[in-house]
C-alpha cells in the first residue's frame, strides 16, 4: 500500500491535532468527490485538476489556505476564522466546525475550477 501523502504530517502532530486534521480530511473527501490528496507548500492539500485548498496544524491553531471569495453569506459565516489576508485560522482550544470547512472546500474547489 502507497502511504497517503498527509500521512508525513498527521505523523509529526500531537494525537488530538492529527485527530482535526483527519477529520478535515474526511470531509473534504466527502464533500469534494473526486479531489486527490496531495502535498503542496509543504503541507497537506487536496486538488481536483487544480490544488484548491491547503490545511496544516500549527502550535495554536489549524489553517486552511487559500482565502474563500464567495458567496457573501460564507465569508461571512467564516468572518471569525479569517485572518488578515482571509485564510482561515481554527484555534485548537475551541470547537473544530467541521460542516463550515466543509462548505469552504467546497466553494474552494468550485473557485479553483473556473
Amino acid at each position: 500500500m502507497i502511504p497517503c501523502p498527509h500521512t508525513a504530517h498527521f505523523d509529526i502532530v500531537a494525537p488530538e491535532m492529527r485527530l482535526r486534521l483527519q477529520l478535515i480530511q474526511a470531509e473534504v473527501e466527502r464533500r469534494v468527490p473526486g479531489s486527490e490528496r496531495c502535498v503542496a507548500y509543504q503541507m497537506p492539500a487536496f486538488r481536483k485538476g487544480r490544488v484548491f485548498f491547503y490545511f496544516a496544524a500549527f502550535k495554536k491553531h489549524i489553517g486552511i489556505y487559500p482565502p474563500v471569495d464567495g458567496p457573501a453569506a460564507l465569508v461571512e459565516d467564516l468572518m471569525p476564522y479569517r485572518g488578515p489576508k482571509g485564510n482561515l485560522s481554527f484555534p485548537h482550544s475551541g470547537p473544530l466546525p467541521i460542516a463550515l470547512i466543509g462548505r469552504a472546500a467546497e466553494r474552494l474547489a468550485a473557485q479553483y475550477a473556473r
